[in-house]
């Protein structure tokens, strides 16, 4: 921490294109820095780690709302007293009530403060909130090529229903509840089991088990074999392929998840994952 010279500053939920624009501006010697509001559920509980190469700092906002500006950089200098550089976003906003700016910013650090403009993709402004809209319909494409890497969430290994070994196909069943939900259907995923260094190819399941017992659920198929899960799993998500439906039969599910993974395999296939 007393070798850093430059830091970006944020809360960084998602760690997408727009937040990797601010981390590009950072030197050899750079951190980021983020303010932890307890609402973070697209990169949660350190999950930020895994898309920067960058040691990440937390301040937890609770701590550090009630600062003034001066207060704030003196924080800030006390942490890391070789800070020469600050990156910020063009509507970042910091202290009580937020009630500074950059402009207050510049002011108040004795070193350069960058300011990043507005980062667009395809004319639409990048934000986490829109993420996380994209995410709650479906859009699943749109969601990461807005995050720059495919929505993952991870959990831990929980008892299924017993159906799918039985009466369906297998599936892996998490609890990844730290994470924002997508839309309630069925995905073409990628699935690491464990810690494997590869994720395999699948087809998972998100939401509530409407033709059985109405529980909720995230289950993944693998579709290069079986594959026994110990402990936990992450499912990176491809693409949205079918909204959530009550079927009649157990017969008529299966024949359903049958086309799911055909379709599932020829999307993989073409995307060469």
């Amino acid at each position: 921490m007393r070798e850093i010279t430059s830091i970006a500053i944020g809360g960084f939920d998602g760690m997408h294109i727009g937040h990797q624009a601010l981390f590009a501006q950072l030197d050899e010697n750079g951190a980021i820095v983020v303010i932890e509001t307890g609402y973070a559920n697209l990169t949660p509980d350190g999950f930020r780690e895994r898309y920067t190469e960058y040691p990440i700092f937390y301040f937890q906002l609770e701590d550090i709302r009630h600062l003034d500006g001066e207060a704030f950089v003196k924080l800030l200098m006390q942490k890391f007293p070789k800070l020469r550089k600050i990156v910020v976003g063009y509507d970042f906003h910091f202290g009580k009530d937020r009630r500074y700016s950059f402009d207050d910013l510049r002011e108040l650090f004795d070193g350069e403060v960058v300011v990043v403009d507005e980062v667009t993709h395809n004319g639409d402004s990048v934000h986490s909130h829109k993420i996380r809209h994209k995410l709650s319909i479906g859009d699943i494409k749109g969601a990461n090529e807005f995050l720059g890497h495919n929505y993952t969430i991870v959990g831990e290994k929980e008892q299924g229903q017993g159906l799918g070994s039985r009466e369906l196909v297998a599936t892996i069943n998490i609890n990844a509840r730290a994470f924002l939900m997508p839309k309630e259907g069925v995905y073409v995923t990628l699935t690491r089991i464990d810690d494997e260094e590869h994720f395999h190819p699948s087809v998972s399941f998100v939401g509530h088990r409407i033709t059985t017992d109405g529980s909720f659920a995230v289950e993944s198929h693998i579709l290069d074999g079986e594959v026994v899960c110990e402990e936990k799993a992450e499912i990176s998500f491809i693409e949205y392929l079918r909204e959530n439906k009550k079927f009649e039969t157990l017969d008529a599910l299966k024949e359903q998840i049958q086309k799911d993974i055909a379709k599932a395999n020829k999307e993989l296939k073409r995307l060469q994952l």
